[in-house]
């Protein structure tokens, strides 16, 4: 685009989108932030693909279906390849390859909405059930979906504020800074001059939860990438609960409102404040912070203290989640967490998932931390039977092998001193272990429910400081916590 035209010059250029702002060039002048423009330096690489979001439920399943067959022709290739001795034929399912993950990737990130979010789910949970080349392939999910079209995000913007919504904005950038599963965020000036980020829903989201969540558990059971004889229904709707919570953008306005109470006195984290003027069930506004991701720490350039401070403060908000607020935000996506480089902060972006901790299911976990560090297997067993891990009529040895697993991924915990998250081979053997306990034991009943989403937090923070290399003291973190209880 020629560099003298004027959307060019235009305070938040968008690209081949373009931009709407207000047409008082002295206002233009008077706002020299460029705000959209640093947000893709800071806060990360934009999304690089922009497509429609399918939002009719018989498009969606017919998508799925689509899937399906790439899947069957994916895995009948894979069969021929092996036949004629080109792959291993001593290799898992025919399936469960990078190139149908790579496929099932793309797929799902044009779709969005719940669909993708099982697949996410899928590459996070799935280490145990996937190989890894699978599982690495899904991996993309977590970081970027495709973005609407901006004829797609007027119509969108237009249902949730109605006709002359531009008249509200001083500018607002239709190409987003972020492109995620539920929605994506786009930068704006509101009238009055409040710096903004704006979450705006993807159409038919919400009303597409079940039929997706069905129909994709459906096409997984069929590709047995998850295993037939898994009973799953309570996961399953247990997903569909969340995510229902996760698409519903003024009860997430109403947990950015008490978590930043909840940690107002801790000055090293940062909440933003909701604009509730300029927020509705599908739109959420929210203050725009400038920082950098949390990720870009681990460079040889940042002092290891730096990283230390992080993955302290990331371990101790954790705690005080699950034994002190009793309300915890269950998605660690690193994407979720910024630095802002000024003040040292840890930003934390997205509450869709935060969720009530029931006092009783802490005091579970309490118990069971308790035991790990102190080694009592009889009370660990206690614990998982309460929590419904196992029950009464297990198996002695498939019951050992699962208080042998939680010991080793309490390690972090029972470790005497700092522990070192970013050398750490915790993941691989913890992978090693569950693949044992699973396939060899035999050993395939899935976590209860309610555990779910606590488990993905506990996990994410951990591959969080693993990523920015942090050294912190878990154990002495911890301590203080169930000494209080």
């Amino acid at each position: 685009m020629p560099n003298g035209s004027p959307l060019s010059r235009s305070p938040f250029h968008g690209a081949a989108t373009g931009s709407y702002s207000a047409p008082d060039a002295r206002r233009q002048r008077r706002y020299p932030g460029q705000i959209a423009r640093r947000s893709r330096q800071e806060l990360s690489e934009k999304p690089r693909h922009r497509s429609r979001v399918p939002t009719g439920r018989l498009e969606r399943i017919a998508r799925i279906g689509w899937m399906a067959g790439e899947f069957a022709l994916g895995g009948a290739a894979e069969g021929a390849r092996r036949f004629m001795g080109r792959r291993d034929s001593r290799a898992g399912s025919v399936f469960l390859t990078g190139a149908n993950a790579r496929r099932l990737a793309r797929r799902l990130s044009r779709m969005r909405g719940a669909a993708m979010k099982v697949g996410q789910l899928l590459s996070l949970e799935g280490d145990d059930m996937l190989p890894p080349e699978f599982s690495e392939a899904l991996s993309i999910l977590r970081s970027a979906a495709d973005m609407m079209p901006a004829s797609q995000v007027r119509r969108a913007l237009a249902r949730e504020y109605g006709k002359g919504w531009q008249s509200r904005f001083r500018h607002f950038d239709l190409e987003p800074i972020a492109a995620a599963s539920i929605g994506q965020v786009h930068a704006a000036v509101a009238a009055d001059g409040r710096e903004l980020a704006l979450k705006l829903q993807y159409p038919g989201v919400a009303r597409s939860i079940n039929s997706d969540v069905d129909n994709l558990a459906a096409m997984l059971r069929v590709t047995h990438i998850l295993p037939v004889d898994i009973d799953v229904s309570g996961i399953i709707a247990e997903a569909k609960r969340q995510l229902r919570r996760e698409a519903d953008y003024l009860a997430e306005a109403a947990h950015l409102d008490r978590y930043r109470k909840l940690v107002a006195d801790d000055p090293r984290v940062l909440v933003p404040r909701v604009h509730a003027d300029l927020t509705t069930a599908r739109v959420l506004a929210m203050d725009f912070i400038r920082g950098r991701p949390i990720e870009d720490v681990r460079g040889p350039e940042h002092p290891q203290e730096l990283r230390d401070s992080i993955g302290q403060c990331l371990q101790r908000l954790m705690f005080r989640e699950l034994f002190e607020f009793g309300f915890m935000q269950t998605d660690p996506n690193f994407s979720n967490y910024l630095l802002v480089p000024e003040t040292g902060q840890v930003a934390l972006l997205d509450f869709g998932a935060a969720q009530e901790i029931p006092r009783e299911l802490a005091d579970l976990y309490a118990r069971l931390f308790r035991s790990a560090l102190d080694g009592d297997r009889s009370e660990l067993r206690n614990v998982v039977t309460e929590l419904g891990f196992v029950d009464a009529q297990e198996r002695a040895h498939r019951v050992e092998g699962l208080l042998d697993l939680i010991l080793l991924v309490c390690e972090p915990l029972r470790h005497k001193g700092e522990y070192d998250f970013g050398s750490s081979d915790l993941p691989s053997r913890a992978r090693e272990a569950g693949f044992e306990l699973a396939f060899r034991r035999g050993f395939l009943r899935p976590p209860p429910p309610q555990t779910m989403f606590l488990h993905r937090k506990l996990g994410g923070t951990f591959f969080l400081c693993a990523r920015i290399r942090a050294r912190a003291n878990a154990r002495a973190l911890i301590e203080p916590f169930l000494d209080a209880r």
